[in-house]
């Protein structure tokens, strides 16, 4: 298993760079991080919390919605297009501990590419749509936590940054 990056780690704020080799390494990261994030009970993970500066993450809705194991993979994601709203209690394993509402799209239209390289495109709805829009802020620095409100966000720095220095 890979370690999980917590806040406020640096590394957690940066802008990923497109993935361009679609080789066995990659297949190989793939792996761990479906790995990784089903031994953390996650729904999603995205490479920069795994410490890997790439475009890419990967999603499995089957244990918050109890069906079978569906696993998505990412590769260089761009949301396209989203319309109407949701409000969902979000969490983030590099947040552990921490659920907040946040407002998102209710359906996004998403292009990506496989661990092939082949590129598609989906339209999701609902919580995969939640998912993706949460893992996809991972590849631009972004954590759920900044959706919230000024206060809401003001109030759980505070309380996060006295967790990480007890």
């Amino acid at each position: 298993m890979l370690e999980i990056l917590k806040y406020p780690d640096p590394k957690l704020k940066e802008v990923a760079r497109e993935v361009d080799k679609f080789d066995k390494k990659l297949h190989h990261l793939l792996d761990q991080m479906a790995e990784t994030m089903y031994g953390a009970n996650g729904i999603g993970l995205a490479a920069p919390q795994v410490g890997e500066s790439l475009r890419l993450f990967v999603i499995d809705l089957g244990p918050m919605e109890d069906q079978p194991a569906k696993l998505y993979e990412f590769i260089n994601p761009v949301i396209e297009s989203g319309d109407g709203k949701i409000v969902f209690e979000e969490g983030c394993l590099s947040v552990p501990g921490v659920t907040e509402e946040v407002v998102r799209k209710e359906r996004v239209s998403v292009s990506y590419q496989d661990r092939n390289g082949e590129s598609h495109r989906m339209v999701a709805e609902g919580l995969l749509a939640v998912a993706i829009q949460h893992e996809n802020d991972h590849l631009d620095g972004t954590l759920f936590i900044e959706k919230l409100s000024a206060l809401k966000r003001r109030l759980l720095k505070k309380k996060l940054e006295r967790a990480v220095t007890l």
